[in-house]
């Protein structure tokens, strides 16, 4: 009886254990894709860049908009100039005049699903759920409720123009949707996706996936 007892016990602790080591698996495999992954946005580009100039020093331009917003502008040109920089670009040393104006643009524009808005594909709704503790134990079964999460559209857009003349030289865009706002991140990695072809115009739209970087904050 005892040598039963023993082998139960040893039996029962088996699912234990790998589920204990299935779980731990699990977050270490999530913490490693935590911090790197691919964003798609749809980019279009615009202009001509004049054959042989090579991109030069530049300045951003801000709008009177953004000039009221001076937080918001910060943030935008701090992504926009990881951009610039990976195209070739310089930011121009003060007091110098730069050679190239930069105007930029984002927005991002929040979408709440509604079940009233296409019933016959909405993804939300109530029902019972069926699951199992473990192997020995019995089914338990409870009320559901899902729905969808909101939609964010975002867009960022990037024009360059001559200083001396104010001639646009070159004008390009990326946008792509999800669950969330555009943050920092996601700025930087649009902007990236924008001027990745830098200074090839076209055809457009076209995908452009970029590698997405985020802090673990």
């Amino acid at each position: 009886m005892t040598n039963f007892a023993a082998s139960t016990t040893r039996r029962r602790a088996l699912p234990r254990t790998a589920f204990t080591t299935f779980a731990a698996v699990a977050v270490t495999l999530l913490a490693g894709c935590a911090g790197i992954s691919t964003l798609r946005s749809e980019v279009s580009s615009f202009g001509e860049w004049p054959a042989g100039r090579v991109p030069g020093t530049y300045a951003f331009e801000r709008l009177p908009s953004q000039q009221a917003r001076t937080d918001l502008a910060d943030r935008l040109e701090a992504a926009a100039a990881l951009a610039l920089g990976a195209a070739g670009f310089k930011p121009a040393a003060a007091g110098s005049e730069p050679e190239v104006i930069v105007q930029l643009g984002a927005r991002s524009t929040r979408t709440d699903a509604s079940p009233w808005d296409d019933p016959l594909w909405w993804r939300g709704g109530a029902g019972v759920s069926r699951w199992r503790y473990g192997p020995w134990t019995s089914p338990r079964w409870g009320l559901s409720l899902h729905i969808d999460s909101p939609r964010f559209e975002r867009e960022v857009a990037l024009l360059l123009r001559d200083r001396v003349s104010g001639k646009p030289l070159y004008e390009t865009r990326a946008s792509n949707d999800g669950s969330s706002v555009a943050n920092s991140s996601l700025m930087a990695a649009m902007f990236r996706a924008a001027l990745k072809d830098f200074p090839s115009a076209g055809p457009n739209p076209r995908p452009v996936d970029v590698p997405l970087v985020f802090s673990a904050q």
